[in-house]
């Protein structure tokens, strides 16, 4: 039996959610893993491998974990830029830089694993 055929509509609406909780699940991590250190940090790469496993099986191809991966890049790296003023999110510590090999390493696993296949209804 084969996958019911997805209009591209509602493939790139998914991939849009998946952007967007991307966004959110790094913004969070990103304060949660300085904040609570390590558990903090433990917490924000559970959220993060989970959201990436979560867009491969919600989509089941590879685009929605970049998807996910995408947004989630996008926000950590937009709040450790900081500011013109020198005011930064991260403070340059050991456990922002695990935070973000971590969530990219982990994003890049979740990429390489082979297709899902649906279950039968």
């Amino acid at each position: 039996m084969s996958d019911p055929v997805v209009p591209p509509g509602v493939r790139y609406a998914w991939y849009g959610a998946l952007f967007v909780l991307g966004l959110l699940v790094g913004t969070a991590g990103s304060l949660v893993q300085a904040a609570w250190l390590p558990a903090g940090l433990l917490l924000a790469l559970l959220a993060s491998g989970g959201l990436f496993y979560g867009g491969l099986r919600a989509t089941g191809t590879q685009v929605g974990v970049a998807a996910a991966g995408g947004g989630w890049l996008v926000a950590v790296m937009l709040l450790s830029l900081g500011r013109p003023e020198g005011d930064g999110l991260f403070g340059g510590g050991v456990g922002e830089l695990l935070f973000l090999f971590g969530g990219m390493a982990l994003a890049v696993m979740c990429v390489t694993l082979p297709r899902l296949s649906r279950p039968a209804p």
